[in-house]
């Protein structure tokens, strides 16, 4: 059985040296994450597709830029209204205390899609075509994200046998029992996993809406699945059915992306009989 390395939070720190900066792990991976999509991202507008409708790398940088401002806003209002309604409802104030933590992941794509939305209608693309072309950077930077809530040893798993080999206490949890290290899973799951599988899918032309319909699918399940292994929240627990939040807010990402692959092959054939 393992211990939680217990990582300094802060990567780098120059108050010592009088500068009133401190470099936190978190914030590293967020970093590491709008370079991967850049590069992903630019990568992709050379696809035959992409490089016919114009795409250029300052469309890129806009995009990642809009991506950034859905991932907050969407993330922050998505755990208010998802996770601690009734809480923020009496404390409205402490809705931008950012900084205190509280993002959602389902939130957070709401939030992408409305920003990939206006990105859309100001350029006058498909926004379906602005979708596709972004699903597939996204997964790394959900893998590096799980790699910061690791190193911050939060969002911990359940508890686990002790015998498992990479079983771990998490200190921070207040009990001291073997857990499942759930942060690395998502991080092979949601990460990886659907990097290579959407990559690899999307490196041929698709239906419209196909790639964005295989990301919903595929994150809906995968997130599912690694959230057997995770904690619940401890002021939520597990909801109807013994399923978590985060399961229950999979479902319609699950079925949206199911509705989309059908539309996306319905709307195929009906070009080529046009």
């Amino acid at each position: 059985m393992l211990t939680h390395p217990q990582f300094n939070p802060i990567a780098l720190d120059l108050t010592g040296l009088g500068l009133p900066l401190q470099v936190h792990w978190y914030g590293i991976t967020y970093l590491v994450a709008f370079g991967l999509f850049l590069w992903l991202a630019t990568l992709r507008t050379r696809l035959p597709w992409f490089a016919e409708e114009g795409w250029t790398r300052r469309d890129v940088e806009d995009l990642l830029f809009f991506g950034v401002v859905g991932v907050v806003v969407g993330g922050r209002l998505g755990y208010v209204l998802f996770y601690k309604p009734g809480w923020y409802g009496t404390h409205p104030l402490e809705v931008f205390a950012i900084w205190k933590g509280g993002m959602s992941f389902h939130g957070g794509m709401l939030g992408v899609a409305v920003a990939m939305a206006v990105f859309a209608w100001r350029r006058q693309l498909g926004f379906l075509a602005v979708m596709d072309l972004v699903a597939p950077c996204v997964p790394t930077g959900l893998a590096s994200g799980r790699i910061g809530n690791f190193i911050n040893g939060e969002l911990w798993g359940r508890a686990a046998d002790p015998g498992l080999p990479w079983a771990m206490v998490f200190p921070q949890s207040g009990l001291e029992i073997a857990r499942h290290p759930s942060q690395l899973y998502q991080f092979a799951l949601e990460g990886l996993l659907l990097f290579v599988v959407l990559w690899l899918y999307s490196r041929r032309q698709r239906p419209l809406g196909r790639v964005t319909a295989m990301f919903l699918i595929g994150y809906g399940v995968l997130r599912f699945v690694a959230e057997y292994f995770r904690e619940p929240d401890d002021f939520l627990g597990t909801l109807a059915l013994n399923l978590s939040m985060g399961q229950w807010l999979s479902l319609p990402m699950v079925a949206g992306g199911l509705a989309l692959w059908v539309w996306a092959g319905r709307h195929k054939r009906a070009e080529a009989m046009a």
